[in-house]
Order: C-alpha cells, then sequence, then structure tokens
C-alpha cells in the first residue's frame, strides 16, 4: 500500500504540478475559508470572503463582535448563510474563549487535542477540523473530501462503508506524517477529482492514473 500510495501522488504531482492549496492571505482566512466552503464552490466562498475583506472584517474579534445577523448578509454567497454564519461564530467564540484569537497560543497545541477541540464546536465534523489543523495551522494531518473517497473507492483502494477514520489512517499510517506531503497529496486528489474522476461520466481513459 505503501508503494501504491507514493505512486499516485508521483503521477499526479507529475501530471498537474504544485497546487499552492488552500489559497488565502492568512491562516485566519483560511480558518474561514474552511467553514465557509460546506457544501459548496470555492468560487461561491471567495465572494464571500471578498466580502469580509472589503468591509476590513477578517479578523477573529471583529467577527466576533458582528451582528449574526450582517454576518450572515455578508457571507451569502457561499450558501446556507445563516447556518454557516452560526457555525462561523461558533468557532469564533471557541478560538477567542480558548486561545484569545490568537495564531500563536493555538499553533501551540498538539493535533490531537486541537483536533479533539475543533470537533467539539458545533458545526465543524472532521473535515473541516483537519482542513483547518492542516492548511491553517500546519499539523501533518490528512483531510479527506468526497473527492478522496470517490477516487480511491473507483480504484478499490477503500470499501464503500469506510468511516472518515478509516480512510485518513490509509494515509496516515502508510506515509510519513509530512506537512507538505499531506497538503499537496490532497490538493492533487482534489483537482483530480475536479478535472477527471467526475461524480458522473469520468474520464477514465485519459485519466494521468490510468
Amino acid at each position: 500500500m505503501k508503494r501504491r500510495l507514493k505512486s499516485i501522488y508521483k503521477k499526479l504531482y507529475s501530471h498537474f504540478g504544485p497546487q499552492a492549496w488552500w489559497p488565502g492571505d492568512s491562516p485566519f482566512e483560511v480558518m474561514v475559508g474552511a467553514i465557509l466552503t460546506q457544501n459548496t464552490s470555492w468560487a461561491n466562498v471567495e465572494k464571500a470572503i471578498k466580502n469580509l475583506k472589503n468591509n476590513k472584517l477578517l479578523s477573529p474579534l471583529k467577527l466576533y463582535r458582528l451582528h449574526p445577523k450582517k454576518l450572515a448578509l455578508l457571507i451569502r454567497p457561499a450558501g446556507y448563510y445563516n447556518i454557516k454564519a452560526k457555525r462561523l461564530n461558533n468557532f469564533l467564540k471557541f478560538y477567542i474563549n480558548h486561545y484569545r484569537g490568537s495564531l500563536k497560543k493555538i499553533s501551540q497545541k498538539t493535533s490531537k487535542v486541537l483536533r479533539r477541540q475543533l470537533l467539539s464546536v458545533n458545526g465543524i465534523g472532521p473535515e473541516t477540523a483537519d482542513s483547518i489543523l492542516l492548511y491553517a495551522l500546519n499539523k501533518p494531518v490528512f483531510v479527506v473530501d468526497a473527492y478522496t473517497r470517490r477516487i480511491f473507492l473507483r480504484h478499490k483502494l477503500i470499501k464503500d462503508n469506510g468511516s472518515y477514520t478509516q480512510v485518513q489512517d490509509l494515509f496516515m499510517c502508510n506515509l510519513k506524517p509530512n506537512l507538505k506531503l499531506f497538503n499537496e497529496y490532497h490538493a492533487l486528489l482534489v483537482k483530480l477529482g475536479k478535472d477527471f474522476c467526475l461524480k458522473s461520466k469520468p474520464k477514465c481513459n485519459i485519466c494521468p492514473l490510468k
């Protein structure tokens, strides 16, 4: 399995090159994006984040002090804006109460501790928590998303009923805990899923993993 995973990574990297993911001007922007990207496209998230930037609100304290209805309106392009405003507010409450909104303070905690804390925040599931850990806090955890599941299921490397943890362990137990590798690997799988391994009508005949 180790060789298979490394082979897949090499083929994808050779075909697509480095992805420079996750896009964001700051770790906090990445945190916000990870919450807003639930059930929507990244293009819509960018519009919502642009609204926050234009209003000079992209900081923990400013967002936390913002009225929920105002926040919901600003992030409307991301969809499910009332729900996401609550989820974002829940996260901000946690971030400020536990770490005073300090990137330095939260980064000092271990992945294990942070993951447990993040998962206790209402509205944050495993994928969102791991995205924050990997892309915003530089913790070597592998993010599993719908693209990862689809690709590895079609290649018969995971089972259809495999849990998030089981799929994640496939990577975590067979690859060295390398921040750059996990970052790039996940981004490459997303690229493959968007361009080739489509949900319907996948382009298997020209897939880089063919």
